[in-house]
């Protein structure tokens, strides 16, 4: 009688790792992948993978366009992995130019945003880019780095027009909502 609460423990610890893994998931289920796709930068007739990228909506919008995408109000989230390194000067630049190309120009928003890189990305390290509508927010989280939580929906709208604005790679923006039915 003794040998079978030992095999009970274990078969109630197997049994709560188990429900703790599908509520995990669950929580992360809210989310519906739209699409994914490589960044890619040419230099010298050579092409590039610089990070993997994909995105992921609460909601989807009414109609698939990345213009919808971009405007719609919804908690949504890029996430990245480096495919190799970037010098942390490259990354913040280019991060400048994007929101440049795409007319955004408010130095504060754009300050606060790039701070949260605080070095080279490394291969294989993340970033993560999430808006929440209820708080009017983007917070960019960099594995190694930092973080920063930016207000404004204009702010969440200039960042997702990043990638599905106006981007030196327009198909990596309709691999990002490739899935949008």
């Amino acid at each position: 009688m003794h040998l079978c609460r030992p095999k009970h423990a274990v078969l109630l610890a197997a049994v709560a790792a188990i429900l703790f893994a599908v509520t995990s998931l669950w929580a992360e289920g809210d989310y519906i992948l739209t699409g994914s796709g490589i960044r890619v930068k040419s230099v010298a007739f050579i092409d590039v993978n610089v990070y993997a990228i994909s995105h992921s909506m609460k909601q989807l919008p009414p109609t698939k366009s990345k213009r919808a995408v971009i405007d719609m109000d919804t908690g949504k989230k890029f996430v990245w992995t480096m495919k190799r390194d970037v010098d942390h000067e490259k990354i913040v630049n280019a991060l400048k130019d994007a929101y440049a190309m795409n007319g955004y120009s408010d130095s504060a928003k754009i300050g606060q945003f790039i701070g949260a890189f605080k070095s080279e990305l490394k291969e294989k390290s993340s970033v993560s880019i999430v808006y929440d509508a209820d708080k009017k927010a983007t917070t960019v989280t960099v594995s190694g780095g930092g973080s920063a939580t930016v207000p404004g929906v204009d702010f969440m709208k200039a960042t997702w027009s990043i990638w599905l604005g106006k981007i030196d790679q327009p198909k990596l923006g309709d691999q990002l909502i490739e899935k949008i039915p």
